[in-house]
């Protein structure tokens, strides 16, 4: 998200380090943003500046950094300030960490819970700071990330509250590519090393309903420490002629498929809200839309948003005529990479290529908005299974092309040819944008 880029071009499949790359922020610092970041971002290296002046570093409440002989997180050494430790290895601790499928409450004082922290450490910064420059914000909360450890009072309002049923089909798992069921084997295996495995093969109906009211009852966590943002936000008079972006890096599964976190390419991990409150004078546009955005399209939007060109190096698009009720032209694709894996998802169906091997996803999102009939390889669905593998095929090309001149290090706008009809040769002038269906 904050190289702009997709993995193909970065290089970057995983938990590999990042921060080598540029980064949008670093374009808004030379801009003459002051940029901070409060919260978690999964740097790597942890401590790398990605751009940011000043960072207040959080990672996963679950990160082992001291038994493994590195420095703490900042999160970590306000926990042992105050006396306390993370808390890590519960799955050895605890007798019935099996069966609390990540659900536990926080045990601790509220304001030594991570997400509090964070609140409590972005209000007092925007209280505190005293510069003049304008100012781009990052608070990354870890919450609602497993293990789903909500403040007690917040588990209290979903007490008895009906829950959501999983989405499963019986069977479903067969029909699909190994990786599902290796996947639901491995969180499962890794209970004998680590806190954050999850055994999916044994919880019943209840097991998933206390699971899910755990999730929603961080949710709720996490909301209560963003209002306290808000309100310094509020407080400093920092709002007026702003622009807010809330969203998230992924969803969660909570049983549905059988299955629990990420890794996978179902809409509950991969179709995130995105919530923009535009502040700025002159600014009147409300409303929803169900146009497909991605995560990529952040930056763009920030910078067009700062009066700041737009580097040719990044991938998604600017959003800013939604915010202005402009004439724009929707995406028909969206597209989603994780190691081995390439989603491609219109508004009526979705595919995941698995790079080496003939299995693959392919679901009619109309007729199962579920995603739980995988219809790849079905002989009624090749004409619709060969077309998107063909438009996946021309986006890498293309996105491969456009991103040539960051590779070879070059200016942040680094022009390509690109054939028409009226300039066909392919030492023609050059352009400085990509096409918007790209």
């Amino acid at each position: 998200m904050f190289t702009g880029m997709y993995p193909h071009n970065t290089g970057v499949c995983s938990f590999d380090d990042w921060a080598h790359h540029r980064t949008w922020v670093q374009d808004l610092a030379d801009a003459g943003y002051w940029c901070t970041n409060i919260g978690k971002m999964h740097m790597g290296p942890v401590r790398a500046s990605g751009g940011f002046h000043e960072r207040v570093v959080v990672e996963n409440p679950t990160k082992g950094y001291l038994k493994s002989g590195r420095d703490d997180d900042d999160w970590g050494r306000f926990l042992s300030h105050h006396g306390a430790e993370r808390p890590n290895d519960r799955h050895l601790t605890d007798p019935d960490w099996r069966e609390k499928y990540q659900g536990a409450v926080w045990h601790l004082e509220e304001h030594l819970h991570s997400d509090v922290c964070i609140a409590d450490a972005a209000a007092s910064w925007i209280r505190s700071h005293q510069g003049d420059r304008p100012l781009f914000l990052q608070v990354g909360f870890t919450g609602p990330h497993e293990p789903w450890d909500p403040l007690p009072r917040h588990l209290e309002l979903y007490d008895d509250r009906p829950m959501p049923k999983p989405i499963v089909r019986d069977g479903e798992l067969s029909e699909k590519p190994l990786q599902h069921e290796t996947h639901k084997r491995r969180i499962a295996d890794a209970l004998a090393n680590h806190e954050s495995g999850i055994d999916m093969y044994s919880p019943d109906v209840g097991d998933i309903e206390r699971m899910r009211r755990h999730y929603y009852a961080k949710v709720t966590t996490v909301d209560e420490q963003l209002g306290k943002v808000m309100a310094a936000l509020e407080e400093r008079a920092c709002l007026e002629n702003s622009l807010l972006v809330f969203c998230s890096d992924h969803g969660e599964l909570l049983g549905d498929h059988t299955l629990a976190y990420k890794w996978l390419m179902y809409d509950q991990v991969t179709n995130v809200a995105m919530i923009i409150c535009d502040r700025r004078a002159g600014s009147a546009a409300q409303g929803e839309s169900q146009d497909l955005m991605s995560l990529m399209d952040v930056g763009p939007t920030l910078l067009e948003a700062a009066g700041i060109e737009i580097p040719t190096r990044l991938e998604g698009r600017s959003i800013e005529a939604y915010l202005k009720e402009g004439q724009t032209t929707p995406r028909d694709f969206v597209y989603c990479e994780d190691n081995f894996q390439i989603m491609m998802r219109s508004t009526t169906h979705k595919r995941v290529y698995y790079i080496g091997q003939a299995e693959g996803e392919l679901y009619d999102l109309q007729a199962d908005p579920g995603e739980q009939v995988n219809l790849w390889g079905v002989a009624q669905h090749t004409d619709v299974q060969r077309q998107l593998i063909d438009q996946v095929l021309l986006w890498l090309a293309a996105s491969n092309y456009y991103n040539a001149g960051y590779k070879q290090q070059g200016p942040p706008i680094c022009k390509r040819n690109l054939p028409t009809p009226e300039t066909p040769s392919l030492t023609g002038p050059p352009i400085d944008r990509r096409p918007l269906d790209l």
